[in-house]
């Protein structure tokens, strides 16, 4: 599918609340330390094709990128998909990587959610072993972070657990002890914000 030319590509990091462009945010950070190194979360929108991924992962492993997570899924639009990218460098990498980004012939926008307004989700199962000793335990853990047990067996359990990754890696951090057969996590999917506190 052919992306149309003229469209709104990159978002470039977005100081938040701070007053300055994004370009100033840039140079005011890079005078302080360009060298820091933090999280960003990378929204991007992509054609849904076979190849859109492998383009993507082909791109972080050649030149050196790091990917903490990364979640692509067809989204509102037909043959398009929304994906999030979790990653972690100082300015410098970060604005190389979404400027390479958007160069890939099938993305069509570029988003930094980091400095903006945005929810993010990670989801995660967790089975743990669970002899009746330590199940009611178990469930009294799970319930404390409002996850579902979704499956049961004589034991073990299994645990489903939405929220931030530093919900997810507390509650796995708490499972731990009970012994932990296997963890699945779907790297965390980000939205903007829309909401501002006005009506």
């Amino acid at each position: 599918m052919g992306i149309p030319p003229n469209r709104n590509r990159v978002t470039p990091l977005s100081p938040g609340s701070t007053g300055l462009g994004a370009r100033d945010y840039i140079l005011n950070m890079s005078v302080k330390d360009t060298s820091a190194e933090s999280q960003h979360i990378i929204a991007i929108k992509v054609a849904n094709s076979f190849n859109a991924l492998s383009r993507i992962a082909g791109l972080f492993s050649g030149r050196g990128f790091s990917i903490d997570s990364i979640s692509i899924g067809d989204c509102e639009q037909d043959k398009m998909a929304r994906g999030t990218i979790t990653t972690h460098g100082d300015v410098r990498i970060i604005e190389q990587i979404t400027r390479q980004l958007d160069k890939l012939v099938d993305i069509e926008s570029v988003d930094d959610l980091t400095y903006s307004p945005h929810v993010a989700r990670e989801l995660a199962l967790i089975k743990v072993k669970a002899p009746m000793e330590t199940r009611a335990e178990i469930i009294q853990v799970a319930n404390i972070f409002r996850s579902k047990i979704i499956d049961i067996s004589p034991k073990s359990v299994t645990i489903e657990i939405t929220g931030n990754s530093n919900k997810v890696d507390a509650a796995i951090g708490m499972f731990r002890p009970f012994g932990l057969i296997e963890v699945a996590r779907t790297g965390l999917v980000a939205l903007r914000r829309e909401y501002n506190g006005e009506v």
